[in-house]
Order: structure tokens, then C-alpha cells, then sequence
């Protein structure tokens, strides 16, 4: 529905509709007015009122005259969505707090339309429609503590799930997320969890931020220790290990991210080298950064291969596939905001995003990028990009952005 006011010799086409639909679709347009009489004056205001008085017949004639032109000045008015359609990406409300922080986003494989998102603030959303509409879920045993977790990592295997957070918090499912189950950890776990895989019934593998690797075959009752220290003990140990920022390293990981064969690759707090790690090796595996300066993170391409962010918004990827120390830059529009992270959508197809709304995107395995500007107008840093398959892919934000791939 819309409504004609008549202003200054104009006829104004004001929508009635919501304000959250008036944002998303239709702007105020003014149109003007077939015949108006001139702005009225001061000296008459019998004069100045019959100038800008229509007979009921008038202001009919110039409604009609008005709706058959609405057509070929907005165009035919469709439905409102909930979303905000940006170029191959659209942007999905949330109801949640502006100050949420976006971290994962898992979907369940035997359930492909289920899905759950992760934030801080003790954020956890629920979809039942492959992620066009969200709503809020509560987990009861996570709401016993005065606590205000932040929930950093989930993974599905199945219809098994895992959820983790900081203060230190493991959640367990077995029907799909209908029921989460709340399993104790021992307080002498060496750092704050930050990454969680579902790998087998009732398995899983988890990672601290100090370099510890634990895997789970009973549901997480037990876990076993894949690694036989924590990145400090093995770079303390070893000072003469030729690692520039290595020798008494006392912090911790910035990022970890894990290949679909099961290896890691981490970046040290301070950004001054890189971790790898692959299954049977039984310490970290410490490594130079090829490039000036400091990394923001890093991690696997679809070929195998690696590729690495530096802070001020550089992009390198390491040469040929595998673990490698050598790394070709490659030129990107940053606009000089830092790139945060990069998702393959296929081995040819990737994303990254970065620091006020950056999007790039590659069509030849990370040859050339392209900035696609659909979320400039976003004000909002774009932390993380992942593609469940090629169709179903997502954004993650600051201030509880979430863009969806409709591409």
C-alpha cells in the first residue's frame, strides 16, 4: 500500500509498508506533479489555500495518473524478504545483539537444512531452512553457571555434534542438536579451547590454543593426547631450532585451521612464525615466515596447498601443494584493510574477507582476485568464510553480520 501527500508542488509516493521492509526494498521516490499551482505566498492565505486545494475528482485523477506511471519509475513491486540481496551474497538478520561477534557455523550432514551458528555473548542460533531464517536456542546446562560464553567451534559428523567455548565448555549431541548434553573437562587442560572436529561415531578432535591435541572415542568422557607437549615446551626445548620469535616463547595461537586430511597449520600470537602439524608426528613443526611482514593467518587451499594473510591486507600463496616455506605474493584490492580469512568454494572458486566488508574472489585457484563490492556499504569486519559444499557457503561478522551465498 502507498499514500500520495502533496509537498511544494510535488506529489510524494510514500510506502506504508514496515520499516525494516523500507530498508531492505523500496526507497521514498518524488514524483512530480502533473499540474501543480505555484508555491503559495504570504500575502494571501485565502489565495494560498485554493491554490494547493484539489477537489476530491482532481486528487483521484492524479492518483490513478501517478500508479499507471509506477510501473516505468520503481518498477513492479515484488514481495519483501527478510534478506538483503548483495550481488552473489545476501545478507541474513539475525536476532541477536549488534555487539555479537560471529565465529562458526556448522550444518548437519544426515539433516542438510539444520544447522547452527556460534558467536560470543553465549550466542546460539538455529536454523531449520539451509540458513535463510535463524532463531535463538537456549542449551540449560550452559545457562547453570553465571558465566557469558563465548562458543568458538562446532562440528557435526552425522547427526553427532560438538560445541566448545571459552570459559572452558563441551557440549555433545547425538539427535542433530534436539538435545545437547553438557560433558565434564578436567581442569588441567593446558589452554582455552579453540577448535573442535567430529570425526567418527562418538569421536572427536579438539585443540587448545597452547598447541595441545586431544582426541575422543567415548563421546569425550576420555580423551587421549595425539601430541607429547604443547608448542611451548617443544620451542623452549629446542632454542637452537634456527625460529626467529621462537626461543622462550611463552604465548599462544592466533589461529588454527585443519586440513580435511587431518593436518594443521597455526600461527603464532605474535604473528612471527607458523606451526604445522600432521597425525603420527608427536610435536609441532615450527616454521620461518617467508614474508616481511607479520602473519594474520593462514590456511589450506582446495589443491592441498597454503595460503597466507599478513597483516595491512597481503595475500600469499605457498608454492605448489603441501606443507612449503615458500610463498608468492599475490596483488589484491585490499583498499589497505586486512584480508582475515579465505574459503574455497571449489579447488578454482575462493572467497576472502577481511576489515571493512572486503570481498574478493578468485576463479582461477587464486591466480588474480577481485573485489566485488556488494558489502562495502556493510560497516563491519567480515572475520570468516565457509562453504559447506559449492551452493551452501557463509559469512561471518562483527556486530552479528552474517551474509549468505546465493550465487
Amino acid at each position: 500500500m502507498a499514500s500520495l501527500q502533496l509537498c511544494d508542488g510535488y506529489l510524494f509516493f510514500k510506502p506504508t509498508a514496515s520499516p525494516r521492509l523500507l530498508s531492505q526494498r523500496i526507497s521514498h521516490r518524488l514524483i512530480p506533479k502533473a499540474s501543480a499551482s505555484p508555491p503559495p505566498s504570504s500575502s494571501s492565505s485565502s489565495s494560498s489555500s485554493s491554490s494547493l486545494s484539489f477537489s476530491r475528482r482532481e486528487l483521484l485523477y492524479q492518483s490513478a495518473a501517478v500508479s499507471l506511471s509506477l510501473s516505468t519509475v520503481v518498477g513492479p513491486v515484488k514481495e519483501a524478504k527478510a534478506d538483503e540481496q548483495l550481488s552473489e551474497w545476501e545478507r541474513v538478520f539475525l536476532p541477536i545483539d549488534p555487539g555479537v561477534v560471529l565465529l562458526d557455523i556448522a550444518f548437519v550432514p544426515d539433516e542438510p537444512s539444520r544447522g547452527f551458528l556460534l558467536g560470543t555473548r553465549q550466542t546460539l542460533l538455529e536454523t531449520k531452512d539451509g540458513g535463510n531464517t535463524w532463531n535463538p536456542r537456549s542449551i540449560p546446562s550452559a545457562e547453570e553457571e553465571d558465566f557469558n560464553y563465548r562458543f568458538n567451534s562446532i562440528s557435526f559428523k552425522g547427526k553427532e555434534g560438538w560445541i566448545i567455548g571459552k570459559p572452558a565448555i563441551l557440549l555433545y549431541t547425538a539427535d542433530a542438536g534436539e538435545n545437547w548434553d553438557r560433558i565434564p573437562l578436567s581442569s588441567q587442560l593446558p589452554g582455552d579451547m579453540v577448535f573442535i572436529e567430529a570425526t567418527a561415531d562418538k569421536s572427536a578432535e579438539m585443540v587448545t590454543d597452547e598447541g595441545a591435541i586431544y582426541v575422543t572415542s567415548n563421546k569425550g568422557y576420555n580423551w587421549k593426547a595425539a601430541i607429547q607437549e604443547t608448542v611451548s615446551a617443544t620451542l623452549n626445548r629446542t632454542v637452537s631450532s634456527g625460529i626467529s620469535g621462537a626461543s622462550y616463547y611463552t604465548g599462544t595461537f592466533s589461529a588454527v585451521n585443519r586440513s580435511p586430511e587431518g593436518k594443521y597449520v597455526a600461527v603464532s600470537s605474535r604473528g612471527n612464525f607458523f606451526l604445522t602439524w600432521e597425525p603420527g608426528q608427536p610435536y609441532w613443526q615450527p616454521h620461518n615466515r617467508a614474508v616481511a611482514r607479520r602473519i594474520q593467518n593462514m590456511g589450506w587451499r582446495a589443491d592441498g596447498g597454503l595460503w597466507l594473510l599478513v597483516r595491512g591486507g597481503g595475500l600469499y600463496l605457498s608454492k605448489g601443494t603441501g606443507i612449503s616455506e615458500e610463498f608468492d605474493e599475490v596483488p589484491v584490492q585490499s583498499r589497505g584493510f586486512g584480508i582475515l580469512d579465505v574459503g574455497y568454494r571449489s579447488e578454482e572458486e575462493a572467497w576472502a574477507a577481511g576489515g571493512s566488508g572486503i570481498l574478493l574472489r578468485t576463479r582461477n585457484g587464486g591466480k588474480s582476485w577481485n573485489r566485488d563490492k556488494a558489502a562495502d556499504n556493510i560497516a563491519a569486519n567480515l572475520y570468516a568464510v565457509k562453504f559447506v559444499d559449492d551452493k551452501k557457503g557463509f559469512v561471518l561478522g562483527n556486530d552479528g553480520v552474517l551474509l549468505r551465498y546465493v550465487g
